[in-house]
Formats: C-alpha cells, structure tokens, sequence
C-alpha cells in the first residue's frame, strides 16, 4: 500500500531560483536560496497598538510570515516600538512623503523599511542619513516602486510607467544606497497589470541580484486580485524569480495570506497543508458535491498534519482520484466508498461520509 506524500516534491518542477543576495528581515532570511515568505500589511490604524496586535496575531496564525504597519503620521511612528517588540513575526515599516519616519521606524527596531521613493519629497537628499542609519541598526530597506507613485522625471521621461521605467526607478535608488555603501537592500517593482508587472520582474532579476519582493498593486476584489496575483506569481516563480510574495486584495488581509500560502503551496514552494480533490460536479453526479465539498473542508479547517481528500461525485473519475489522496470518498447512490491509501476500507451512508473521513484522518495522524 503507497503513502502519498504531500511534502515538497521529490523532483523540481519549476526553473532553478534566481541566485540573489539574502536580507535578514528580523528571523525571516529573503534570497539567498530561503523558502519564499508570504508577507500581507495590517488594515487598522497603526497608532491603535492593541487593534494592530490583534490583527498581526491573526494574520500570523493564518501563515503570514511577515507584516507590514503604515505610518503616515507621527501617533503611527510613536506606535512602532511597543508594535515591534510585541509581534511575534517581523514587522515593516511603510513609509510614504515623510522621511523623517523612516528614522523613527529604525529606532524603533522595526525588522525593514520600505521606503517609495516616488512619493517622499528630495527622498535623494536623505539617502546618505538613511543609509547610515539602517547600517547602524542592521536594518534592511526595500525599495518599492509602484508605477501609480513613480518619480515624475520618470513618467516624463518613459510616458508612462513601463516596465522600463519602473526597473530605471528601482536601479537608480539603489544606486544611490550603493554610494554610500549600503546593499542591504530588496525590491518590488509593482503594477496593477499582471503583464506589465511581469515584464518588469523579469528585466529586473537580469539586471541586479537583489532579492525581489513580487506584488500585483491594487490587484481588486478578492475574486479578480487572486486571479491577477496566482497568474503573475505562477509565471514569475515558475521561471524562479521571486523571494518573498504579497497578494493585494480588497478584502480582509487574512485572505491575502491564504491566498498566497496556495499559491506556493500549489507550486511546491511550500509544504502543503490540506488539499481539497472535488469534482466540478455534472449530469452523471448521484449526489450534492458542492454541499458535501463545503463540509469535508469544513471539518478539515485546521487540521495540523498535510493531508490530500479528494471528495468526488461519481464512479467516473471518483475511484482513481479517490486512491490517489490519502483519503478520498466516491458517493453514488445515498452512500460513499471511504478509501484509505489507496484502498477501500468500507461504505457509508452518505449522512456518515464526512465523520468517517474525519476518523480515519485521526488514524493517520
């Protein structure tokens, strides 16, 4: 009888990773070879402590790896120590038109800082303090361009925000950081268009080997934003480019984290949790599968080892797919065949098929 392993997997499916240097982003390593990281930003004001706090534990137990906190005001930046120093991942601090929080960020021993340098007013005047500074600390920076807050000379010059113009952003700021010394450094070159964003990746990872932070900005809705994000980050990380991902929703930052733990899940980036096989349900369908797929991923919610359940509706495809999961029902008829590894192990009414799968999941543990 075979086990069905649902860990990372035996042979590389995807491109080799882009070989780039690695920042420490406080216990979380980018680049450098280090696991993709999934990172997602609070929704709360951030000088509310006690609301951000609850927020961070929430993403943290949904798999986010890394947060991100706005400060676009001084309660914010006053916010940042007692926010830093209680999180139980590394906290980032984004900073927009003010530089003067991004010092405040450092000396509250925020684990990075991002930093936009299209939107902070003679932000190429600061670069000597700041780099100085985030040495001193141990601080890592990212450079986050965006193309709706792309530096004017830019736009002016490129037309619009092109995937050149976006790289000619990025490079120039680093360029700048490197002047003095400073390369501990990763970046994001953001784009609402899933194309021109991967354009812009992929001319970016040729051109330096800064670890890269991959983000589809102002993605939309939950529905449209994972479709845009999973097709971006699927070509991008396919190809090996990419060290740390943040799906943008709007929607609850919870749902960014899933999304984005699925997508590396799915790509064999990340070890797998629960996987959910259904069938899309059609004519030949002798029983609700949509219903019964609800209450098996609901029962399963949780569930603390990596585990495959294929839920299927017919004998068509049911069995095959049903061998091939660590667990798997094929229902017809009022009643399920429960298949264990490969084999089944008996038939249930269709009212006992999902505590039955729930105890022979118990078994496996």
């Amino acid at each position: 009888m075979s086990t069905v392993s649902l860990g990372m997997p035996t042979a590389p499916a995807l491109a080799p990773r882009r070989v780039s240097r690695q920042v420490k982003v406080g216990a979380v390593l980018v680049g450098g070879g280090a696991p993709v990281s999934v990172q997602s930003m609070t929704t709360t004001v951030t000088s509310d402590v006690d609301a951000t706090l609850r927020q961070i534990a929430e993403l943290t137990a949904a798999g986010c790896e890394i947060v991100r906190v706005a400060v676009p005001s001084q309660d914010d930046a006053d916010a940042l120590p007692e926010i830093a120093a209680k999180s139980s991942i590394p906290v980032i601090a984004d900073i927009h038109f003010q530089p003067r929080y991004v010092f405040a960020a450092i000396d509250a021993g925020c684990a990075a800082v991002r930093v936009n340098p299209g939107n902070i007013k003679k932000f190429d005047d600061k670069v000597a303090e700041i780099a100085a500074a985030a040495a001193a600390a141990g601080t890592p920076i990212r450079i986050g361009v965006n193309a709706g807050s792309l530096d004017k000379r830019l736009l002016a010059k490129h037309g619009r925000a092109t995937p050149e113009a976006l790289v000619e952003s990025a490079l120039w700021e680093c360029s700048l950081f490197e002047e003095h010394g400073f390369t501990d450094l990763k970046i994001s070159v953001k784009h609402h268009d899933p194309l021109v964003m991967v354009s812009a990746y992929r001319l970016l990872a040729r051109r330096c080997d800064y670890p890269l932070h991959l983000g589809v900005t102002e993605a939309g809705p939950a529905f449209q934003g994972t479709v845009k994000s999973a097709v971006a980050f699927g070509i991008l990380l396919g190809e090996g480019i990419g060290d740390t991902i943040r799906v943008s929703l709007s929607a609850p930052p919870v749902e960014e984290v899933k999304v984005g733990a699925q997508i590396l899940e799915s790509l064999g980036l990340r070890p797998r949790r629960l996987e959910i096989v259904s069938c899309p349900s059609c004519g030949r369908a002798q029983v609700d599968v949509y219903t019964l797929t609800e209450k098996v991923t609901a029962a399963f919610e949780g569930f603390p080892v990596p585990l495959r359940v294929a839920v299927m509706g017919c004998v068509v495809n049911g069995p095959g797919e049903a061998r091939e999961a660590d667990l798997g029902v094929s229902s017809g008829n009022g009643k399920g065949q429960i298949f264990v590894r490969g084999e089944v192990i008996k038939t249930v009414p269709e009212s006992q098929i999902v505590e039955t799968l729930l105890e022979e999941a118990m078994k496996l543990c």
